[in-house]
C-alpha cells in the first residue's frame, strides 16, 4: 500500500483531499485522551491501556507489514527507533501522564516537542536557528507556564508533568528519525511501512515493560464512567485501537504527502484543541481563562517553531526559506 502523489497532489482537488484528512487524523488522535483515561480510572493500567493500544494498532496493520517486510532489512534502525520513541515511549509516557494531570494539559506539554526539536537542531547538530523559531521557543515555553500556572507553586502533579515532557522529548525523537529517513529520494522508505512496524516493534518493547499477563481483562467486560455516563468499556477501547491509532496514523501521513509540511502542521495544531474541548465536555476537566489563553500561545508558538524545522543539510539558518522537509508526517502520537 505504497503511498505516492505528485506535485498536482500539493493543489487543485488534492490538496482539498489532504486538508480532509488531516482535519480526520487530528480529530482521530485528539480523541484517544479521553477515550483512555476512563479506562485507566476504571482499573487499568496505563502501561496496560498502552499496550492494549498498540497490541491491537500492530494486528491490524500486520497486512500492511507484510507488504513492506523487505525494509526489516534495508532500515532496521529506523524501524526500531521509531517503534521505541515514536509509538512505545510517546504513548507510554502520555497515558501515565493523562492518569495524574488532565488530558488537555498532558498533550499541550506535548506540544513543545517541536520546540525541542529546533534545540537539538542549534546545540546536537551545531546549525544556526532564526529569530521565527526563536520566537516560536519562548512563545511554547510562556504559554506553557500559563497553563501550568506556575505563579501559584504548579498546580498540577509534577510527575505528571515530567511525564508529559518525556513525551515531548520522545516525539522529538520521531520527528529526528522521520528526517533522517526522507533524505532518501526514490529509496526513501514508505511510511506506511514504517508506521506498521514501528506498531510491531512498538507490541513487543510494551509486552516486556507493561507485563500484560497482569492485566486485569475483567475490566474490559465492565463498564467505564464517562463523566456520568457508563460506557462498554471495550467500546473505548476499539475507539482507540482503531480510530485513535490505525485510522489516525494513516490520514496523518496519507494528508502529509498532499500537502506541505506548514499546512499540515497548522492542521495538526488543532489535535491540542480537539483533546482540550473533548476533555472539558466528555470529562468535564475544566480550565481556567489564562490556561485557555496560555494553551492558545502554546500552539502558536509550537507551529512557528514546526514551520522553521530544519529546511536542509545547508548551514543557512532555519526558516530561512530553503527547500521544505517533511518534519509533520504524524500529527501527535497519543
Amino acid at each position: 500500500m505504497p503511498v505516492h502523489t505528485s506535485a498536482s497532489d500539493r493543489t487543485g482537488p488534492g490538496k482539498g483531499v489532504g486538508l480532509g484528512l488531516a482535519l480526520v487524523s487530528a480529530l482521530a488522535f485528539g480523541g484517544s485522551g479521553v477515550a483512555a483515561k476512563p479506562l485507566i480510572e476504571a482499573g487499568l493500567d496505563p502501561l496496560h491501556v498502552v499496550w492494549l493500544r498498540v497490541t491491537g494498532a500492530a494486528l491490524v496493520m500486520l497486512p500492511v507489514a507484510y507488504q513492506h517486510r523487505a525494509l526489516v532489512l534495508r532500515r532496521p534502525a529506523l524501524l526500531a527507533g521509531f517503534g521505541l520513541l515514536a509509538v512505545a515511549g510517546v504513548q507510554a509516557c502520555y497515558f501515565a501522564a493523562i492518569s495524574r494531570i488532565p488530558v488537555g494539559v498532558a498533550l499541550l506539554v506535548e506540544y513543545l516537542a517541536p520546540a525541542l526539536v529546533l534545540a537539538w537542531v542549534r546545540f546536537v547538530q551545531r546549525r544556526p536557528v532564526s529569530r521565527a523559531a526563536a520566537l516560536g521557543v519562548v512563545l511554547a515555553v510562556g504559554g506553557l507556564a500559563c497553563v501550568v500556572e506556575v505563579w501559584s507553586g504548579l498546580r498540577f502533579d509534577l510527575l505528571g508533568l515530567l511525564l508529559a515532557l518525556a513525551a515531548a522529548c520522545c516525539q522529538v525523537g520521531y520527528f529526528v528519525l522521520s528526517d533522517q529517513g526522507s533524505d532518501a529520494g526514490d529509496d526513501a522508505p514508505d511510511p506506511l511501512g514504517v508506521i506498521a512496524y514501528g506498531l510491531l516493534v512498538g507490541a513487543v518493547v510494551l509486552s516486556a515493560v507493561a507485563r500484560p499477563w497482569d492485566l486485569d481483562w475483567t475490566v474490559l467486560a465492565g463498564t467505564a464512567d464517562l463523566d456520568g455516563t457508563a460506557v462498554p468499556a471495550v467500546a473505548l477501547l476499539a475507539w482507540v485501537v482503531l480510530i485513535a491509532t490505525v485510522v489516525a496514523y494513516v490520514t496523518g501521513v496519507v494528508s502529509v504527502r498532499r500537502l506541505s509540511p506548514q499546512v499540515a502542521g497548522v492542521v495538526a495544531c488543532l489535535e491540542a484543541v480537539v483533546a482540550t474541548v473533548l476533555a472539558w465536555v466528555l470529562l468535564g476537566e475544566h480550565l481556567g481563562a489564562a490556561q485557555l489563553v496560555g494553551g492558545g500561545v502554546v500552539l502558536v508558538g509550537a507551529f512557528i517553531a514546526q514551520s522553521s524545522a530544519p529546511a536542509g543539510s545547508s548551514g543557512s539558518p532555519v526558516a530561512s526559506g530553503g527547500p521544505e522537509r517533511d518534519l509533520s508526517a504524524r500529527g501527535t502520537v497519543v
